[in-house]
Formats: structure tokens, sequence, C-alpha cells
């Protein structure tokens, strides 16, 4: 039915969206000013990282084992590795700011293993939405193109934009319809024509 195709399709685009919405509230910069929002802020992101990841995984069920496994690994490497970065360069970095009432060198070192926690998650959900972009593609034919080609662009672009205003709102917005499409084309399948034995091609 189109009606729950696209209901599905929605629901699919809900963790973009939310991590969009969060990102347009994001603190530009941390200081002894937004150190209680940034802190807070993280806090409530702690479990809306991990819900793009469970998308990648939900739509890569019905690929082939040779890439449902691997996609799978790699959205579960973002989900881990990039809520490490939001414990350390966000939960920590803001309460270490606020309780010192200023960034410092403590807050920079924790800024740097943060980002590199982050490098590797965000590398981890390009690699997982190359993946699923490939499977769902191979299942539905052209019907995948256009959210493969929005989500990879939108996973490119999270290499450093992350959910930060304005390019992290554009991506996460991105990411978002990318999965939306990706679920709405997944209940088709390619259908070949049979040879002239009958065989399906």
């Amino acid at each position: 039915m189109p009606d729950s195709r696209w209901f599905r399709a929605a629901l699919f685009a809900v963790p973009g969206l939310l991590l969009a919405g969060f990102g347009a509230a994001h603190p530009a910069v941390l200081d002894a000013g937004t150190a209680g929002w940034w802190t807070v802020l993280h806090i409530i992101l702690l479990p809306v990282f991990p819900l793009p990841a469970a998308a990648l995984w939900l739509l890569l069920a019905p690929a082939s084992p040779w890439l449902r496994r691997p996609g799978r690994v790699a959205a579960y490497g973002f989900a881990t590795f990039y809520g490490g970065l939001d414990a350390v360069a966000g939960i920590a970095a803001g309460t270490v700011t606020g309780f010192q009432h200023g960034v410092t060198p403590v807050v920079g070192s924790l800024f740097e293993v943060g980002d590199l926690l982050g490098h590797v998650g965000a590398g981890c959900f390009l690699a997982a939405s190359a993946l699923v972009s490939a499977a769902s593609i191979a299942r539905a034919g052209r019907r995948a193109v256009p959210g493969g080609v929005v989500l990879l662009a939108a996973s490119v672009s999270f290499l450093d934009s992350h959910i930060f205003w304005p390019r992290g709102v554009v991506t996460m917005i991105g990411v978002a319809v990318g999965t939306a499409l990706l679920a709405a084309a997944s209940g088709h399948r390619v259908h070949r024509r049979p040879d002239a034995t009958g065989v399906t091609a």
C-alpha cells in the first residue's frame, strides 16, 4: 500500500529531523555563558545520536549478507564512536567549562579526543550509508537512486559539518530525506523479464 509505505518512510526520516532540530539549537561556541546548555543538550542527544544508525541497520534487513553484515558493523561503529564524541566533547567539555568558568587547556584536550572519536564515527556513517545505498539500488533499481544519492551526499558533508548550524542542519535534513526515500523504495524489487525459455534473466 502506498500510504503505509510513505508512513514508513516518514518514520525513517525522524532521526535526521530530530538531529537537525537539535543542531539548530546547538551553541555556536562553548564558553562560560553557553556551558550549561551545551552540557544539557548533549545529555539529551545521548539517546538520539544512535537513531540514524538504527535506521540504516533496519534498511539493511533485506540486503544480501555481503552488504548487510559490513553495513551493520559500520552502523554500529557510528553509534558507538559518535556517542563517545557526544560524551567527551559534549557532556564532559561542557561540565569542565562551567566548573572552570571558561575554556581551558583541559577542555582543549577533551576536544582533541572527541574530534578523533567523531571522525571515526562519521567515517563509519559514510561507509554504512554507501552499503545501504548499494543494497537498496540492487534490490529496487532506479527507484532507490535518488535516496542513495541524497544520503551519500549528506554523509560526505557530515564528515566535517556534524550537526552545527547552518551546514550541519542541512546535512541532517539530507540524511532524513535520503533515508526516507530509500525506505519508500525498499518495498520494490527489480522484476526482470523471462528469457525465451521462460527462465528469469
